[in-house]
């Protein structure tokens, strides 16, 4: 069978919506699953089963899910009857703790990045600053132009999604490095008429690929296991504005959270911290002994 409203659905999606390639994307994959059981089965109950045998986590059903029921709503508002919309109901998700990165970790990736081209070095450690500094999504960042940055307001615009934009305020350090960077190291990178602030080593913008693939070598670099990925930092940025004592509304506008209940979970990482302090540190911890 094909999918009712198929390419109105998708239409409406990237060109009403706004919605990036990335989530389309997503989403397209998503009902071809949905359009495969169908095929398999009438019953609607059947298709956590169905996802499961797809070895889909709980929460990858739970975006399927999603993306259906959003699927199910559009055609209920072409006047379609939707018998599966009102059975279909989400998985419960565990939600987790985002992981931040520290400013230790910072640091030490801000030094492992140094390499023997001081132009590429401060490049590199633009990078890191610009995604602790800002919390920008990673597509956020590549997209950056030098257009975006206001340099007497001291801000800059980004791009995100829905093709929403919003003004993020610079700090007078990240300031002064970003326009150090535009002033001697981006002139020696950039191709010619490249708009993008970030370069890469062939001096055009730079790729979400590009940009994981300089983390994992810094990261290696800097002797951590694991690659500490372009949203450890947005979670860190967030955290540390959080424990700084900026408040949720200011974090989400920084963010780009379309809902404060998205900006909330951070508070749930700072009370993990502070419980972690009073385990530490008061005589009734559970790092204490009583006599």
């Amino acid at each position: 069978m094909a999918l009712d409203y198929w390419v109105e659905f998708f239409d409406d999606l990237q060109n009403v919506k706004g919605r990036s390639k990335n989530t389309v994307q997503a989403y397209r994959r998503d009902l071809e699953l949905y359009e495969e059981f169908k095929n398999r089965h009438k019953d609607i109950s059947f298709i956590f089963e169905f996802l499961k045998k797809h070895n889909l986590s709980t929460r990858s059903q739970a975006r399927v899910i999603s993306s259906v029921r959003t699927y199910l709503k559009f055609l209920e508002s072409k006047g379609e009857k939707v018998d599966d919309l009102r059975q279909l109901k989400p998985p419960k998700v565990k939600v987790n703790l985002p992981k931040v990165v520290s400013l230790t970790e910072y640091r030490k990736l801000h030094q492992a990045c140094v390499v023997e081209n001081k132009y590429k070095a401060a490049r590199n450690q633009l990078t890191l600053l610009l995604l602790f500094g800002l919390g920008v999504r990673v597509t956020e960042l590549v997209g950056l132009n030098l257009t975006d940055f206001n340099e007497t307001d001291a801000w800059l615009k980004v791009l995100g999604k829905g093709g929403k934009e919003r003004l993020i305020p610079l700090t007078d350090n990240l300031l002064n490095e970003l326009n150090a960077y535009l002033q001697t190291a981006r002139p020696e990178l950039a191709g010619e008429n490249e708009k993008s602030i970030l370069v890469n080593d062939r001096g055009k913008r730079p790729s979400r690929v590009d940009v994981w693939r300089w983390l994992s070598a810094w990261s290696a670099s800097a002797g951590f296991e694991d690659t500490i990925n372009p949203h450890r930092f947005r979670h860190g940025c967030a955290t540390a504005l959080l424990e700084g004592g900026a408040d949720l509304r200011s974090i989400q506008m920084l963010l780009g959270h379309s809902s404060l209940q998205t900006t909330q979970i951070y508070t749930s990482v700072s009370t993990k911290a502070l419980k972690k302090q009073v385990n530490s540190h008061h005589p009734l911890g559970s790092g204490k002994k009583t006599d």
